[in-house]
């Protein structure tokens, strides 16, 4: 992060403490308490998706149609519950890489402040995903030992733009979806105020994650941009092929084994993850990220 350290007085800004000091207030004027905003006492209402049944793994399939209104309901459930605790799991990488990034840097800073701030959403936020995914009636899902120790290897050697970028593809993936699920009467009421919430406190950080990739960027040479471009594409697939744990098919009572094949040649569910990504991939492109050894790794994921 660019800190300015010579200013007397926080009103005097520099150009790139702007966005965090409108990040701050605008935190400060709309910000939820999961705790309080949530109805967590009403129990269960089956009758209810748990996200948006077109953005199922199995939307579209034969297996699909074959399913009961009930089977299809279950399953989104515990998709749901999937992509949060994938959630749960990138934000815990992400929190250790944006405090890595503060470190012994200027605490009366705004973008010091702001990262804070950042971090304390993520903290409710994970806490919230994890309400909700055992509301919903799932186990943890846990992603598979690969990407979890690849997990634990980005958020040790990441910097600069290669974390936040990083941080931006998680979030708008999981943005455009839950704008969806959010706005849909099909799902269950307390999950739609999660994603609201989430939607709401993510918008912020996903403008601070465009800024800090574009300042890192700006000092970054042709050879380290380059490399960044495959570590951010690497990490864009593991994240993106880690979110619906492949034991939702069985926990749903389906045949996991026919479950996963179908998913696997789910078109429409590519081209929804897709259609998800386009501003994603504009922004990348028009930073200099979406190099050609990092396109394979995006299409891979069925990003692009």
């Amino acid at each position: 992060m660019a800190i300015s350290t010579s200013r007397p007085q926080a009103r005097n800004q520099s150009s790139d403490d702007g966005v965090a000091r409108r990040l701050l207030d605008s935190s400060a004027q709309l910000s939820y308490d999961p705790l309080t905003e949530v109805d967590w006492d009403t129990p269960l209402d089956t009758d209810f998706h748990g996200a948006s049944p077109e953005w199922s793994t199995l939307y579209g399939t034969a297996y699909w149609n074959e399913m009961t209104d009930a089977q299809r309901k279950a399953l989104t459930r515990q998709e749901a519950a999937s992509v949060a605790s994938t959630g749960i799991w990138f934000e815990m990488i992400l929190q250790q890489m944006v405090l890595r990034d503060i470190y012994a840097k200027d605490p009366t800073d705004d973008t010091f402040q702001w990262a804070l701030t950042e971090i304390a959403d993520e903290c409710r936020h994970s806490i919230m995903f994890a309400r909700g995914a055992k509301k919903l009636g799932a186990p943890a899902y846990r992603p598979h030992r690969v990407a979890v120790e690849l997990g634990r290897f980005f958020k040790t050697v990441a910097f600069g733009e290669a974390a936040y970028a990083a941080i931006l593809v998680a979030e708008e993936v999981l943005d455009v979806m839950q704008r969806d699920w959010m706005r849909d009467e099909r799902v269950v009421p307390f999950v739609r105020t999660i994603n609201n919430i989430h939607v709401v406190e993510e918008s912020r950080h996903m403008k601070f994650a465009r800024d800090e990739t574009r300042k890192h960027l700006a000092r970054a040479g042709r050879l380290r941009r380059r490399i960044h471009a495959v570590l951010i594409a690497v990490a864009a697939y593991v994240i993106v092929t880690s979110m619906v744990n492949r034991k939702v098919y069985a926990n749903a009572g389906l045949d996991e084994e026919r479950a996963v094949r179908e998913a696997k040649a789910n078109e429409h569910h590519k081209s929804m993850m897709r259609a998800s990504c386009s501003g994603l991939m504009e922004f990348l492109s028009s930073v200099g990220l979406l190099t050609r050894p990092a396109l394979f790794f995006y299409r891979r994921a069925h990003l692009i």
